[in-house]
């Protein structure tokens, strides 16, 4: 295509480096909250981004560039920088969210695989720390086409200093070679002056995806931000693989 490792890699890096103009800390499986356990090949890179409109009139547009590096030779590690510009009660606000992920066990059929991933919340005009969080997403794979991805985790909300203990339960299908439908329910577990904080939160949606470089999301979402409203989220994620190698469901088996 053009384009090698280190050009593909730079590229990205001054994508994060800059802080795409768009506050929830959440990215997994792009405009999705509950994470799966892989991470792509070393020296790959995406750029996942969403609009998000809810019937409160919340509004959220993030962008959320990621490349895997392994600059130690010691285990690949993902890295991102999700930012928001979002309008919540009347207010905008834009935020920026530095997150590390690594896989642990990999993931395949009739197995279950986990990871780590942490990072942190900023507020981007004033540099304050909002959240900090830590997750471990699990992943186990029924079949080729289906997988059951699991995530617990934790979140600091500094902006309240509350600690909660976060969840996420999701399934995936992919149905035909370009379709594949989610369904998860996430949230978080703790005190909260506001009820529909701690309250469950549930995403479903389709993907459409042509080929292994681009694909797009149709999703309905209700309280996915704790707020007790219905969104429409309409998201893109264009890939960047390493030059020369297999397609990663044809490397992998995996959807």
């Amino acid at each position: 295509m053009g384009y090698g490792a280190a050009g593909i890699g730079i590229a990205a890096a001054a994508a994060i480096l800059a802080g795409f103009p768009a506050g929830a800390a959440r990215a997994a499986n792009g405009a999705y909250a509950v994470d799966a356990a892989d991470i792509s090949d070393t020296g790959s890179c995406k750029v996942e981004s969403w609009m998000q409109a809810a019937t409160n009139t919340d509004f959220s547009m993030v962008a959320n560039p990621s490349c895997v590096v392994d600059p130690f030779k010691l285990k690949p590690v993902e890295l991102s920088m999700l930012s928001n510009e979002a309008r919540s009660g009347g207010a905008w606000s834009t935020t920026f969210a530095p997150k590390a992920k690594t896989n642990l066990v990999p993931t395949g059929v009739g197995k279950l695989g986990f990871s780590f991933s942490a990072g942190a919340q900023f507020d981007a005009l004033t540099g304050q720390n909002q959240t900090v969080f830590a997750t471990i997403p699990a992943t186990f794979r029924l079949s080729e086409v289906t997988r059951i991805n699991l995530n617990g985790g934790w979140l600091w909300d500094r902006t309240v200093d509350r600690h909660y203990l976060t969840y996420g339960v999701g399934f995936d299908w992919k149905f035909t070679e370009t379709l594949q439908w989610t369904i998860e329910a996430f949230g978080q577990v703790g005190q909260s002056d506001e009820p529909s904080t701690v309250r469950p939160r549930f995403q479903t949606g389709m993907r459409y995806r042509p080929n292994d470089i681009f694909s797009v999301d149709l999703i309905y979402g209700h309280n996915i931000m704790g707020e007790d409203a219905h969104w429409i989220t309409l998201g893109t994620t264009i890939r960047f693989p390493v030059p020369d190698s297999k397609p990663e469901h044809h490397r992998t088996g995996h959807l």
